[in-house]
């Protein structure tokens, strides 16, 4: 079969296991898919869609990503999801944007230059002194801290542009539910919970998962999020947790390349695979 499915996957030497990601892909789309490297993807104008699902290593080369996005919005490429989706994705004060829009996200500052000010800022405004920041274009939790009042910004993130939270105790308390949609449809919802003592959810930190119901003030904000973001993404990940009023808020909306957990699916990604295929026949 000649593939009419493309998966961008991460450039020649990447260091981070990817492989394992692929192979799930390969077993769901079969002969249907190939995959090159998004730092040097070539001709793609024979695909049908083209999806970065596995486009590790983008928040190292921001630079080169913009300028990938911009090649292949100007040739006119079918990429899922919409190419305006990932731009707009790839810098986290995508947040900022809902945030004004309206929705629940949890209350977030940017920094166009980190200091201590910025810090003393946020927390009197936030009304916490226990704060998280983070990279605004990242990845993996990389560049993501957890500061008490007395921490000193840590050296590789001093006077970078950052984003600022209050650190959210249910992440501790209960966890993080990641929703998944394909075609707009919500798929599966999982739990992830961080390892005892720390607050990043990632597995590469002790981060566990199970398989969970989606609360329904869960799936209302999901919903509002997906409907606020430039066009309607093919695949989404969107992260929430509880604040102390009960209030599911959005920790973020993955439409790059998410982990899709798709091995948590009841159906094992047969409603991704049709979802897919709708795009393809709409």
């Amino acid at each position: 079969m000649t593939a009419d499915l493309c998966i961008l996957v991460p450039e020649a030497g990447y260091k981070e296991h990817w492989h394992t990601a692929r192979d799930e892909y390969q077993a769901l789309f079969g002969g249907r898919v190939d995959f090159r490297s998004w730092t040097d993807a070539g001709d793609l104008s024979g695909y049908r869609l083209v999806m970065p699902l596995i486009a590790w290593g983008y928040p190292k080369k921001p630079a080169h990503w913009f300028a990938q996005l911009d090649a292949w919005e100007a040739a006119g490429l079918p990429f899922a999801n919409p190419i305006s989706v990932l731009r707009w994705n790839t810098d986290k004060d995508y947040l900022l944007d809902l945030q004004e829009a309206g929705l629940a996200v949890v209350p977030t500052m940017e920094s166009h230059c980190l200091t201590a000010d910025d810090l003393a800022a946020a927390r009197a405004q936030f009304g916490n002194d226990d704060l998280v920041i983070k990279p605004s274009i990242s990845a993996g939790a990389d560049g993501t801290y957890r500061l008490g009042l007395n921490d000193p910004i840590p050296f590789d993130v001093l006077e970078r542009e950052m984003l600022i939270q209050p650190m959210m105790p249910s992440i501790a308390s209960e966890g993080e539910f990641s929703l998944f949609y394909f075609g707009g449809t919500l798929s599966h919802t999982i739990l992830k919970t961080p390892a005892s003592g720390d607050f990043r959810v990632q597995e590469q930190f002790g981060g566990r998962e199970v398989t969970v119901d989606a609360p329904a003030g869960a799936q209302a904000l999901a919903k509002d999020v997906l409907a606020t973001a430039p066009a309607a993404p093919l695949y989404a990940r969107v992260d929430m947790v509880r604040d102390g009023g009960d209030q599911f808020r959005l920790m973020e909306l993955e439409v790059i390349e998410p982990s899709l957990f798709l091995s948590f699916a009841g159906d094992g990604g047969a409603a991704f695979a049709k979802a897919v295929d709708d795009w393809l026949g709409r």
